[in-house]
């Protein structure tokens, strides 16, 4: 089978057969060094020999042998009875692992979502981890420099070994506390790929798709979470519009511009049937919210018919759960195209995000549609001072020219 088969592989199947082989050793770098290994070896002998049956099953003994290796290198020659022990142990379990699975890879998950890691340390080690991307990759899809990113990685397993953080699932009164924390982490990848915040391309597939993915996981790990199930939900809606959001020439192109037919309709089939289920196994979260209004989104035939009032509502449902400026800022462009224009530019002079592109973008967009150009300008250069994104700032800049064009 070719190389690209195996890569593919090495990005399904990394996270799994890593979390297993922590909980047997205990140890990040050695398990890391042993899975290596075994892809090596598999790189090696998979061409010429064939492909095993059962990849992964070949690549979980492979590594076990080279963890068995790395004990034998480590102890005494009086010890390595020891060793041929452990050796015959692995084997006696190995017919367990399917069973283990599941709950090493929910332990993998809150480990390296561990709260005494800083979140930047949070997502780089699920990527590496859970997501099988390489340094390289993680350093080139989150814009860091090699060594910053190489650097993050051995501090954040460092901390993990230093401060004896347990390769074990929370308890149940962690469980709501620390789940939010994972979920967190997964929707940051997710809007850091949907969202670049810096660079020329503003949609970075590969940590949209590594954060759906994450999330189904965790769905199919914890069924009856229902903001892990919201939260996978609004990440497939978001991203069944992923193609509509810029065109041709690289340029930025909004919601209500976007071309219906061509949003992924599984996606939002998927989206849509998960929301429902989020909605009826519990009181719905912020992550669940969203993707009901994500829905009405994805569901309104055009952007005319798009039911803004039942946007507005869940807009204020969730500005109680969280009261923060962004959420605000969105609630009032909702209330802005339900009930006047006028009356959303009212609420957004009582929003305060200084360093926030989309305030004053949101205040040129409303003023603008009220035919106040001058006034529109003037926001239009405010947010294109702040702006980072270089196709945010061609489209600000298109609309800024509008706007001194048509004064």
């Amino acid at each position: 089978m070719s190389r690209p088969t195996l890569d593919q592989l090495y990005r399904s199947e990394y996270g799994k057969l890593l979390a297993g082989l922590i909980r047997r050793c205990g140890n990040f770098d050695q398990a890391e060094d042993a899975l290596q290994a075994a892809f090596e070896a598999a790189l090696r002998q998979w061409p010429s020999e064939g492909w095993p049956d059962t990849p992964a099953a070949w690549l979980s003994r492979t590594a076990q042998h080279k963890l068995i290796d790395q004990q034998r290198r480590m102890i005494t020659q009086r010890e390595k009875s020891d060793a041929l022990e452990y050796h015959l142990q692995q084997q006696l379990t190995a017919d367990l692992d399917e069973h283990e699975e599941p709950q090493d890879s929910l332990r993998l998950i809150f480990t390296c979502c561990h709260p005494a890691l800083p979140q930047a340390s949070q997502v780089a080690l699920t990527l590496h981890t859970l997501g099988g991307l390489k340094t390289d990759e993680i350093a080139r899809a989150l814009l860091l420099p090699l060594p910053t990113l190489a650097q993050r990685l051995v501090r954040a397993k460092g901390k993990i070994r230093d401060a004896g953080i347990a390769f074990q699932l929370p308890t149940d009164e962690q469980l709501a506390e620390r789940l939010q924390s994972v979920l967190a982490v997964l929707y940051l990848i997710f809007n850091e790929g949907y969202s670049a915040s810096f660079g020329a391309r503003i949609i970075r597939n590969d940590l949209c798709q590594e954060a759906i993915r994450l999330a189904g996981l965790l769905v199919r790990l914890l069924p009856a979470e229902a903001e892990a199930r919201g939260l996978l939900a609004l990440m497939l809606l978001h991203d069944s519009r992923r193609t509509t959001r810029i065109d041709e020439q690289g340029d930025l192109v909004l919601l209500e511009d976007q071309d219906r037919g061509q949003w992924n309709q599984q996606q939002i089939e998927l989206g849509c049937h998960h929301t429902s289920r989020a909605f009826q196994q519990a009181r719905p979260g912020a992550y669940t919210l969203q993707a009901g209004i994500a829905a009405l989104h994805a569901q309104a035939p055009s952007s005319a018919q798009t039911e803004w009032r039942r946007i507005a509502a869940l807009y204020s449902l969730l500005y109680q759960q969280q009261p923060t400026p962004i959420i605000a800022l969105n609630r009032a462009v909702a209330i802005a195209m339900a009930d006047g224009l006028e009356q959303g530019l009212a609420l957004l002079k009582h929003i305060y995000l200084p360093n926030y592109h989309l305030l004053p973008a949101t205040r040129a967009d409303l003023l603008r549609r009220l035919g106040r150009y001058a006034e529109a300008a003037e926001q239009y250069r405010a947010a294109l001072a702040l702006v980072n994104n270089q196709q945010e700032q061609r489209f600000l800049s298109r609309r800024l020219h509008e706007m001194e064009t048509t004064a």
